[in-house]
């Protein structure tokens, strides 16, 4: 083999390795099979380079061939990324390119969040692009209205100050500083009182304990009558209550209508009148056989006549008794 060749053959190796390492370092794998590319769009893309990986599930599967922005003219503005993908896992579609952050230093990658529904994806299908909220990100967006609220509370705090300063001249500082100290004395007052209540709780404990144990002992006392109560035929006695009630109220009402003795006693006067008159004519008969008994008791050996009853006579010897 000549020297000419020997150099020919040395210098295709050196090439085919620059090569291979120059498309090794941009990430790219001359061995490997056919590629699959994919458009996603973003309208920003956060720090996204050529450089940044492509994933699925934290492996490495591809990388990042161009980022451009869309010529489309209703499109101004929005980046178009292009990524090429060496495994032939298969998603759907509906699948999802989602940039993250890859570290605290602010390094993005992409990653494939693969979706199984729908129709599988094909080199040149347009993915969906998300951008995930990084660490500081997300903590200066719950900041930002936590940074407002505080300028609004430090706006208000200067502006009470400035009115205090503006009220509170020399008079006006010298009498509140009379009210604290008239406050001061006031809470000192509070203070002696709730020592001596305390002493006072303290001296009549023995007391306050016999009159709980008593409260308590009436308390169950009530609570044994009101189950006894609960426990009785209350509901018997009641109804019978009732029923007298009601036999009284009848009776009362018989009276008044005039049925019974004691109805026509209450009612016809002249009833009234006739007992009235036999009462009289009952004690009349009383008084004459206390006062001539010889009348109504006549023993006579001899045939004497028994006097006869006189009604005026009677009169007038009971009205000179």
């Amino acid at each position: 083999m000549s020297k000419e060749l020997k150099t020919g053959i040395v210098a295709v190796v050196i090439i085919v390795l620059f090569i291979w390492g120059y498309n090794f370092l941009k990430g790219e794998n001359l061995f490997s099979g056919s590629r699959r590319h994919f458009f996603v769009e973003y309208k920003n893309i956060n720090g996204l380079n050529k450089a940044s990986l492509v994933t699925i599930n934290g492996l490495k599967v591809g990388k990042i061939d161009e980022i451009s922005f869309n010529t489309t003219p209703e499109k101004q503005g929005v980046l178009l990324v292009e990524i090429s993908l060496d495994s032939d896992f298969e998603f759907s579609k509906n699948s999802i390119a989602r940039i993250y952050s890859a570290s605290l230093m602010g390094g993005q990658n992409l990653a494939i969040v693969p979706k199984y529904d729908g129709g599988l994806a094909v080199s040149g299908d347009y993915l969906k692009g998300e951008v995930e909220s990084d660490l500081f990100s997300s903590v200066g967006e719950k900041l930002n209205p936590i940074q407002s609220n505080l300028q609004n509370v430090l706006i208000g705090a200067d502006s009470l100050l400035v009115g205090i300063n503006s009220v509170l001249d020399q008079k006006s500082r010298t009498s509140l500083n009379s009210s604290i100290r008239g406050l001061e004395g006031t809470i000192t007052g509070i203070q002696k009182t709730l020592k001596s209540v305390n002493n006072l709780l303290v001296d009549n404990k023995e007391n306050l304990t016999a009159t709980l144990t008593n409260t308590k002992k009436i308390t169950d006392n009530f609570s044994k009558l009101s189950d006894d109560l609960a426990n009785s035929n209350l509901g018997t006695t009641v109804k019978k209550l009732e029923t007298t009630l009601g036999n009284v109220n009848g009776l009362l009402a018989n009276m008044k209508a005039g049925n019974g003795t004691l109805g026509k006693l209450m009612t016809d006067d002249k009833m009234y009148t006739n007992l009235t008159n036999a009462s009289k004519e009952m004690e009349e008969l009383l008084r004459e056989m206390k006062l001539n008994p010889k009348r109504f008791v006549h023993i006579s050996l001899f045939g004497k006549k028994a006097i006869p009853y006189n009604k005026e006579a009677n009169s007038k010897n009971i009205s000179s008794k």
